[in-house]
C-alpha cells in the first residue's frame, strides 16, 4: 500500500513538472518560424505580415510594404510552394532574438500537368531574421537573406 501511494506521488509530480514547463524565448522563436513556414506553403500573406514589423527594414533597403510586395509576387508567380528549413539556431533574450537558418524554398506552376509536378524554381537560401519583443510577441524588424550555391558572375558575362 505504502508503495503504491509512493508511486501515485511520484507520477503526479512528473506530471506536475512537466506541466509547469515554462516556453523559453528560443522556443517561441522556433514556433514563429514554423508558423511562418506552414504560411508560406499556404500563401496566408495576413499571417506572414502579421509577424513582421511595421517599421522593417534590412539592408537591402527593403521595407515593410517592399516585403509585403515580394510575397505577393512570389506567391502568384508560383501556386504551388514548398519550404523545408533542416537546421534552425536561434540566440534569445528576453527582448530580442536571432534565428539562422537555411531553407529549401521550391515552387511549381499551377497545372494538372506531369511538368507540375517537378519544381520551375528551386533554391537553397541562408537566413538571419532578427526578432524583437513587442506587447509580448516576437516579430520580425530585419532580415538578410542570399541564395546559395549559385555561381559568380564572371567578368564579361551577363
Amino acid at each position: 500500500m505504502k508503495r503504491t501511494i509512493i508511486i501515485i506521488l511520484l507520477c503526479a509530480f512528473a506530471v506536475y513538472a512537466a506541466s509547469c514547463h515554462r516556453e523559453i524565448p528560443q522556443d517561441k522563436i522556433r514556433k514563429t518560424v514554423t508558423t511562418i513556414q506552414q504560411a508560406v506553403e499556404q500563401k496566408d500573406v495576413k499571417t506572414i505580415i502579421g509577424f513582421i514589423a511595421k517599421n522593417y527594414s534590412d539592408p537591402r533597403g527593403n521595407s515593410y510594404e517592399t516585403i509585403k510586395g515580394l510575397l505577393l509576387a512570389y506567391f502568384y508567380r508560383y501556386p504551388k510552394i514548398s519550404v523545408y528549413i533542416p537546421t534552425l539556431d536561434v540566440i534569445a533574450d528576453e527582448a530580442s532574438a536571432k534565428a539562422v537558418f537555411q531553407a529549401v524554398l521550391t515552387g511549381r506552376g499551377g497545372s494538372d500537368s506531369a511538368a507540375a509536378i517537378l519544381p520551375e524554381s528551386l533554391g537553397v537560401y541562408a537566413f538571419e531574421v532578427a526578432f524583437r519583443k513587442e506587447s509580448g510577441e516576437w516579430i520580425i524588424y530585419s532580415a538578410t537573406w542570399e541564395r546559395l550555391g549559385d555561381a559568380p558572375e564572371s567578368p564579361g558575362r551577363q
